[in-house]
């Protein structure tokens, strides 16, 4: 664990990021007057999966989603085209 003072880790923030990035440095510690206040850390990659397409299958458009359009416009306020 690698421990910075506030000044040294606002000018060298980039340095201190890439010394996470690169695993050089598992934690930094940052102190304002010499005592810890942050900790500086690397965030957990996790694969999101698979979400593009999610729900297909799952329930079936109508036709008519459309017909209500101008009405939902109106009702917010908005100017629908001619």
């Amino acid at each position: 664990m690698h421990t910075v003072n506030m000044f040294d880790a606002k000018s060298s923030l980039s340095r201190l990021v890439e010394a996470i990035e690169q695993g050089r440095e598992r934690e930094i510690v940052i102190a304002r007057n010499g005592r810890p206040a942050a900790k500086l850390v690397a965030v957990d990659q996790q694969d999101p999966g698979a979400r593009i397409g999610i729900a297909k299958g799952r329930f079936e458009v109508p036709e008519d989603i459309d017909a209500h359009n101008d009405e939902v416009a109106r009702l917010f306020g908005v100017a629908t085209a001619p």
